[in-house]
């Protein structure tokens, strides 16, 4: 979520602006970074870890229209949003000419497509308590107030 819900990557949340890849409706399960080292340090150890894949995201899937209706109401303000469409995507991944271009373009169509991952096994299991939008919110919101 730190990525995808920054400056860096069009989510402007200090001049409430959001680029949105297509329509925005699909939900994903927006996953901290802190969360990543988190799991990855229990797995080291954790039985439940030897030999299996983990599939691992936030706690909640949320459609980035979602997303922004959170900051929207955390922050007060309204956003502005540019939707980008999946036919700019797709054109922009066949016109990559490099790994990381290409890379890039296919993260922004899996984006549009969505990615939500239940994960109560994974919680119940690790014992994790997993970040929440709303918290990245506040924390970024209250960072961009105070800057």
């Amino acid at each position: 979520m730190e990525v995808w819900l920054s400056p860096a990557l069009g989510f402007d949340y200090r001049k409430a602006e959001a680029r949105i890849y297509g329509p925005g409706t699909s939900p994903i399960s927006w996953v901290s970074y802190r969360d990543v080292a988190e799991i990855c340090a229990i797995s080291l150890r954790h039985p439940a870890a030897v030999r299996n894949t983990i599939e691992f995201g936030g706690p909640e899937a949320l459609s980035p229209l979602e997303v922004v209706a959170r900051f929207e109401r955390i922050g007060r303000t309204p956003f502005r949003l540019e939707h980008v469409s999946e036919q700019t995507l797709l054109a922009q991944f066949e016109a990559a000419t490099d790994p990381l271009e290409k890379s890039f373009a296919a993260l922004m169509l899996g984006y549009l497509h969505g990615d939500a991952i239940d994960m109560t096994r994974i919680v119940d299991t690790f014992g994790m308590k997993l970040s929440r939008i709303d918290e990245y919110a506040r924390s970024v919101l209250g960072n961009a107030a105070s800057a």
